[in-house]
């Protein structure tokens, strides 16, 4: 298991930016892994054409894995659109359960989660911050839609 703790991994966890709580949030979103308990909550604000991310906060309580994905998201997110944050959810997601390519462009530290997909019982807190990167968007969207 030493291989997925490795020093990048390690570094990532320990410098996690945009900690917190966006008061004024226009989508927030908690995901919890029933595995092990971790969970990683995520605001954002989009900018005016609902199409990038403007500001993001992130509240991970996870193992060092899902803080380490925390960390990526939360230091690429700024300016990311919302296709970009979906597109490393879903490449994450299948590199980690189907043996896919990791994802590549502004999240492209995500490779170095890549030995997680040898360990499934961590599969969960690892996707957390993209998913409720992923329902946080979707929160704001529809807020967006429905006025």
């Amino acid at each position: 298991m030493s291989e997925l703790y490795h020093n990048r991994i390690l570094e990532l966890a320990a410098e996690i930016p945009h900690l917190g709580l966006l008061a004024d949030a226009e989508g927030s979103a908690l995901k919890v892994s029933r595995v092990c308990g971790s969970t990683v909550g995520v605001s954002v604000i989009l900018d005016e054409t609902g199409e990038r991310i403007r500001e993001i906060s992130v509240d991970p309580k996870a193992c060092a894995l899902g803080q380490a994905a925390t960390s990526i998201l939360s230091s690429n997110a700024l300016g990311a659109t919302v296709g970009e944050i979906r597109a490393a959810l879903t490449a994450l997601r299948a590199m980690l359960k189907e043996g896919g390519a990791p994802p590549e462009g502004r999240f492209w530290e995500l490779r170095h989660l890549e030995p997680v997909a040898d360990y499934p019982p961590r599969h969960a807190s690892t996707l957390l911050a993209f998913e409720a990167a992923a329902a946080a968007i979707d929160e704001a969207l529809a807020a967006r839609a429905a006025v």
